[in-house]
């Protein structure tokens, strides 16, 4: 028997027999976790959830990780899921629920499935009137379900053995056929006691592929590829939303078909090859990559792929594009400019067809040619001047291999890492959409948990590092090998540039020497403080090096005004949307 964990990748049951005497709730959780393609789960441990964590570590194919902190395990989870289709966490309820919402909202909001377990309450406490801890005082225990139903696509509150079974299964296989986060609470005093319906191994699950309308598909097809065969110069756009319709080999069969001029949205980095040889850079209005703005803009035709139009995306809401110019492809829905949208069509199926009803068009690509100049070079710099930003990402640059993935803090290092070109099989992530501070100091454990064959380069502003610093512990205690870039401008850089104040400031910590006292002798770890380019040179030959084996973590000093263009362009235009006055009633 085959099953799949998501459409598109399938799981061989392992042939294992489990007496009744075995067969609990939590050997079932701990193993449906395993067959789904979870190794690593991030856990913060509390009275409510101890005996489950006892199972999950008595699984020998799993391994437990505890983090400082709930939010760092939810975005732990977060960063394991990009790097291997699927995450989880495990905190205790309420107190633990709550510290994680946040980081679950935000692979909510990025289409990541994360399976987010709590450990529940006693299951004879539900229906009394009694007040346990770790609630707000009152003897309805919901509280923690309401929050979690708006972000998350399923939720199952297991009291009770038998629909224990079906409530954790349909929350799992839910989370992975929406591509969505999950909330499980499982009362604690139930995952220890055998029952009936887990007396074998799971079967694992079989999630039938989506399969487009055919009817709705050729009607699209016919009526995308009139639009786009009867255009002077089209282009191509990827959006983020690629990732979660699986469909990165059937773009890729749409350029390749088409000839087409191909960028990216800034969230959709990393999700389409820039080795390929239409490639122009990210499209992002104003803040575009060098002439990939203008050919986007000047086209007569654009197909967006899996786009997020937001108001960062959007640059204020500055983009010179036109609706009645545009294809819009989402993962089960296509609309032809102002005309007609036809649904139940799925992004991988309507691109590969698409490829075999057009005619080559790479107008747009010689136009890109025709006007493309490359970098200028970095102007000449004196021995010891203190260091600048562009510097220390042109060295970056060439640190990047297929070996290597980028994790871009919310913040400037968006902007700087947005210019980096990737090599192929180079890993890149961030978190556009919800765009939460300290995101990355947990999405860096996760990702280099689950992506052991890559080292992962972090840029890391100096306020995000402030939210979540503590997980750089659990980095050592894993044993893990990032280098990790904290550029030091003295505060909140990013709301600068949209609105600036004295709040924007923050307390200068002495970054190296916090990362030590972590280390505090145990694990492998390097730091270096830099100011020059010679010392950030010699400090990469390190991290590159000696410190190969060691998570490395080199403090960057730069200028606090010390910002890329893009960022200063991008907050004017941000706070001018923000500060619109409210409209006439």
């Amino acid at each position: 028997m085959e099953a799949t964990n998501s459409i598109g990748s399938t799981i061989s049951p392992a042939p294992i027999n489990i007496n009744l005497s075995s067969g609990t709730l939590g050997r079932h959780l701990a193993r449906r976790l395993v067959q789904i393609g979870v190794k690593d789960v991030f856990s913060v441990p509390g009275d409510f959830n101890l005996t489950l964590l006892d199972h999950l570590i008595a699984e020998p194919e799993l391994n437990l990780i505890g983090c400082c902190n709930e939010l760092n395990a939810g975005y732990a989870a977060d960063g394991y899921a990009r790097a291997k289709g699927v995450g989880a966490c495990v905190v205790t309820f309420t107190v633990g629920g709550l510290s994680v919402l946040n980081a679950i909202a935000g692979a909510y909001s990025e289409n990541l499935p994360v399976i987010c377990i709590v450990g529940g309450p006693n299951s004879n406490d539900y229906g009394t009137n009694r007040i346990l801890h770790h609630t707000i005082g009152l003897p309805d225990f919901t509280q923690e379900l309401q929050c979690f139903q708006t972000v998350t696509c399923a939720q199952a509150v297991v009291n009770n053995l038998d629909d224990a079974h079906e409530l954790i299964d349909t929350a799992i296989s839910t989370a992975l056929k929406e591509s969505k986060p999950v909330y499980i609470s499982i009362s604690c005093n139930l995952p220890g006691i055998p029952h009936p319906t887990f007396a074998r191994e799971p079967v694992p699950f079989y999630l039938a592929p989506k399969v487009s309308n055919q009817l709705g598909l050729e009607a699209a097809v016919e009526a995308a590829a009139q639009f786009l065969n009867k255009a002077v110069k089209p282009i191509i756009v990827g959006g983020p939303k690629l990732r979660v319709a699986k469909a990165q080999q059937a773009f890729m069969e749409f350029a390749d078909a088409s000839s087409y001029a191909v960028a990216v949205m800034p969230s959709g980095k990393g999700l389409v090859p820039e080795q390929h040889p239409h490639f122009i850079g990210t499209y992002w209005g104003a803040v575009s990559s060098g002439f990939c703005g203008e050919i986007v803009e000047s086209a007569d035709a654009y197909v967006f792929v899996g786009p997020i139009f937001n108001d960062y995306s959007s640059v204020g809401y500055s983009l010179l594009i036109k609706k009645e110019k545009s294809i819009i492809v989402q993962p089960n829905r296509v609309t032809i400019g102002d005309g007609p949208s036809f649904g139940w069509v799925f992004m991988a199926d309507f691109l590969t067809l698409l490829s075999k009803n057009l005619k080559k068009n790479s107008t747009a690509m010689e136009n890109y040619r025709r006007i493309y100049v490359p970098h200028g070079i970095a102007l000449k710099r004196e021995n010891n001047e203190p260091l600048r930003v562009n510097i220390l990402f042109k060295h970056i640059q060439e640190m990047l291999s297929g070996e290597t993935a980028v994790i871009a803090e919310t913040g400037d290092s968006w902007f700087n890492c947005q210019k980096l070109r990737l090599p192929e099989n180079c890993g890149y992530e961030f978190q556009m959409q919800y765009g939460s501070i300290g995101w990355s100091v947990g999405a860096t454990l996760g990702y280099a948990q689950a992506a052991r064959g890559k080292r992962v380069i972090a840029c890391i502003g100096d306020g995000s590092f402030q939210v979540t610093a503590q997980d750089i512990s659990t980095m050592i205690r894993c044993g893990q090998k990032t280098i990790i870039f904290l550029i030091n401008n003295g505060g909140y850089t990013i709301e600068v540039e949209i609105h600036d104040g004295p709040y924007n400031v923050i307390k200068n910590w002495n970054y190296t020497a916090l990362v030590d006292a972590i280390h505090n002798g145990e694990g492998k770890c390097w730091t270096s403080k830099v100011r020059t380019e010679e010392e950030l040179i010699e400090a990469i030959s390190t991290a590159t090096g000696a410190h190969k084996d060691s998570l490395c973590f080199i403090e960057v000093l730069v200028h606090k005004d010390d910002t890329s263009k893009e960022l200063l362009e991008w907050g004017s235009r941000v706070s001018s949307a923000n500060s619109r006055a409210p409209n006439p009633q």
